[in-house]
């Protein structure tokens, strides 16, 4: 049987869409591979929740891959102190609110270690002999193992409206659309769940999508 991938957009703390998507999937965590495309956390009301769950799917099955969003490198920076105030207005608050459920305080200790250690293995791409799977984008005519960091997590129009070949179609979420972008070079799978719209994923390489 042909190795098959499922790949599930931006989940920006829609706990109940996730499950939801989760369970109509019609996958073999045996044989089948899951990428998540990153932005687990931020503007929705479960994020601690939406962790909590990834981390124990990755405890069931191996073949499961989690690559890194802007909203996750956001909070690396608010936790370094770095930079605090990105993090706050793009969704944080909610984020913050979401671990301090069962804290009296919002900072110490707030989010668990296993979530740190989640956040620090984070996947920058994942990439195949036919896809290439990263948060945001790429730019052209750069080499994948030269492409800068800052592109792959925040890069918009300037990949989305290329129609430069990467050698392998490009699978990609931090730009929502309505319904799956879906060209030659790439296929874009936010949805914009956080926004009132569908949490989505793509099958390949059948290219068959599944949304709630």
């Amino acid at each position: 049987m042909m190795e098959r991938i499922f790949a599930i957009g931006d989940i920006h703390g829609c706990f109940d869409k996730l499950t939801s998507l989760m369970g109509i999937i019609d996958m073999d965590p045996t044989q089948d591979t899951l990428v998540f495309i990153g932005d687990y956390i931020d503007r929705g009301p479960q994020s601690k929740e939406v962790v909590d769950y990834l981390i124990d799917l990755a405890k069931q099955q191996s073949r499961v891959i989690f690559l890194k969003g802007n909203h996750e490198q956001m909070l690396e920076l608010y936790l370094s102190g770095t930079e605090k105030l990105s993090f706050l207005a793009n969704g944080g608050y909610a984020t913050l609110r979401s671990y301090s459920k069962d804290h009296s305080s919002d900072e110490a200790g707030l989010i668990p270690n296993a979530h740190l250690d989640f956040f620090d293995n984070l996947r920058l791409c994942y990439e195949t002999d036919k896809y290439i799977f990263v948060h945001a984008g790429l730019k052209s005519n750069i080499p994948l193992e030269e492409q800068d960091v800052w592109d792959m997590l925040w890069v918009r129009d300037e990949f989305i409206y290329s129609d430069f070949d990467f050698g392998k179609r490009v699978i990609f979420g931090h730009t929502p659309f309505r319904k799956p972008l879906i060209l030659d070079n790439k296929i874009g799978i936010d949805t914009g769940a956080v926004y009132g719209n569908k949490l989505t994923c793509v099958e390949l390489p059948a290219v068959k999508f599944y949304s709630v």
